[in-house]
């Protein structure tokens, strides 16, 4: 085995290059909180300074020493990136509540297949009409526009969350319904996303290998979520047993999160699946809760996550866009992004009777890709599907979406009080938050020990019973303490942090 260690002088320029690539993000990210933006466009921005768009005009020999075309070079800091994104869809899939999509029936059925059909088609349309000086490599003309419906289909959950979590939404009758819209089509897009990556890898449609990959994916699925669900279960249940050790739980989260990428990896499907696949079973096992996700989910949103955004945009030219064809693409890849989705989604809450202003906040709220689609748009690069002028255009999409979410939505929502059902459970959700005697969080208190604890209650430990936890997987997204109300049409919220 000949194992080639990098050079002092590699090394030095990976870790310069790493701190400020991190220092820039984070401040970008800040900044664009700061005035009401996801903190994605920050660090995706910070590419975009520090790559060939900025710094490379300006001081060209500055970005020539920090990201020299050397691959040993490359390889370093764009496997950091590629952790990033697998840790990303570990977090973004314990975040993805199978149960809540069930749970709102009818309008999360009708405006998740409104909000997923109507941008596939459109992209569809795009993909298939765009000029070829926008498709990588020798790639087949109908899997560059396959590619293109998913990255126009997918909304980005992270974003989504957060957008309406600082505008108070997060509780309101439209807020649930966008979540859960929002996780049918993360699960649906990167499914499909699994497939066209296949059908990418295996050159088209083959189809003895279509079929190994289609098989195996499906029997991946069903070992997931049997043999694979039960085994977490039992790691779980063992941790938990000896006293819920951090390292420990980290260990299972990365054990799961690794094991599944390297199978679809290995069927030829990227393992961001994989990765997104473990984190649903992690959140279905009934002993698993938010403690066991926090660490790797901090790690993540303040180291990994920020590095691979930046790097993101490292790879945009915004010069690219100066030739008018481009140019010119750009704002019909967006227009047809924005409308299909907005227009898929309202037509679905139209059609489950939603009122129509609460389809038009779902049709807005859903268009915010952010995250997961720049995570699509690097593996149609690292495929060969997208080349720089068709993955500027897509990251460029995804940053215009994320940044104009948040205004649009306020301006559509502003005194809006919503139905007289849904205000009566925002006002006994707020008594119950004003009760000192119902609070959320672990409460632990003294018994005589033995089987008397409470009906409901905990007898793992002897002695302890334990009051107002959270019992299964996702219940910790049920209200717990004071809820955020927006203050109107403004940015500012109201209540506790």
């Amino acid at each position: 085995m000949n194992l080639n260690p990098p050079t002092e002088s590699q090394l030095l320029i990976f870790w310069v290059s790493l701190l400020v690539i991190l220092v820039v993000a984070r401040l970008f990210g800040y900044l664009m909180q700061r005035i009401g933006q996801p903190a994605v466009v920050g660090e995706l921005a910070a590419g975009l300074v520090l790559g060939p768009s900025i710094l490379g005009r300006l001081a060209p020999g500055v970005t020539d020493w920090l990201f020299p075309p050397d691959d040993a070079q490359t390889a370093m800091l764009f496997t950091i990136g590629w952790i990033g994104v697998l840790l990303l869809l570990v977090v973004t899939g314990y975040e993805t509540d199978l149960g809540l999509i069930r749970r709102l029936g009818r309008a999360a059925a009708l405006v998740s297949t409104g909000s997923l059909v109507v941008p596939a088609a459109a992209g569809l349309a795009v993909g298939w009409l765009i000029p070829t000086m926008f498709i990588g490599g020798d790639t087949e003309p109908y899997i560059f526009a396959l590619f293109i419906a998913a990255a126009l289909s997918i909304s980005s959950l992270p974003v989504i969350a957060k957008i309406l979590s600082e505008m108070g939404f997060m509780r309101r009758n439209f807020g649930q319904v966008t979540l859960a819209a929002g996780m049918a089509n993360d699960a649906v897009g990167w499914i499909a996303l699994g497939l066209i990556a296949g059908l990418a890898q295996a050159g088209g449609f083959k189809w003895d290998k279509l079929a190994i990959t289609v098989g195996g994916l499906i029997a991946f699925f069903f070992v997931a979520f049997t043999i694979g669900q039960r085994l977490v279960d039992h790691s779980l249940q063992r941790l938990r047993a000896s006293g819920n050790n951090p390292m420990t739980g980290l260990t299972i989260v990365l054990v799961t999160a690794l094991s599944f990428g390297v199978v679809t990896q290995w069927l030829h499907v990227e393992a961001v699946l994989g990765a997104f696949v473990a984190g649903v079973v992690l959140a279905r096992s009934r002993f698993s809760d938010h403690e066991l996700i926090a660490p790797l989910e901090t790690m993540t949103a303040a180291v990994f996550a920020p590095i691979f955004f930046a790097t993101a945009g490292l790879r945009v030219d915004l010069w690219l866009l100066a030739d008018a064809e481009t140019a010119i693409w750009a704002g019909i890849v967006l227009l047809a992004a924005s409308a299909s989705k907005f227009f898929g989604s309202f037509i679905g809450a139209r059609l489950s009777r939603l009122p129509a202003r609460e389809g038009a906040a779902l049709g807005v709220g859903l268009n915010a890709r952010g995250a997961l689609e720049i995570v699509i748009a690097a593996v149609g690069l690292s495929l060969g599907v997208l080349n720089d002028q068709s993955y500027t255009v897509i990251v460029l999409m995804a940053m215009a979406t994320s940044m104009l979410a948040p205004p649009v939505l306020r301006r559509v929502l502003c005194d809006w009080e919503g139905s007289a059902e849904e205000r009566r459970r925002l006002d006994l959700e707020n008594q119950l938050a004003g009760n000192e005697v119902v609070v959320g969080g672990r409460i632990l208190i003294p018994t005589r020990g033995g089987s008397d604890i409470p009906s409901g209650g905990s007898d793992r430990r002897p002695g302890l019973a334990e009051a107002g936890r959270c019992h299964g997987p996702h219940d910790r997204r049920r209200f717990v303490g004071r809820p955020r109300t927006a203050d109107r049409c403004s940015r500012r919220t109201v209540g506790a942090p």
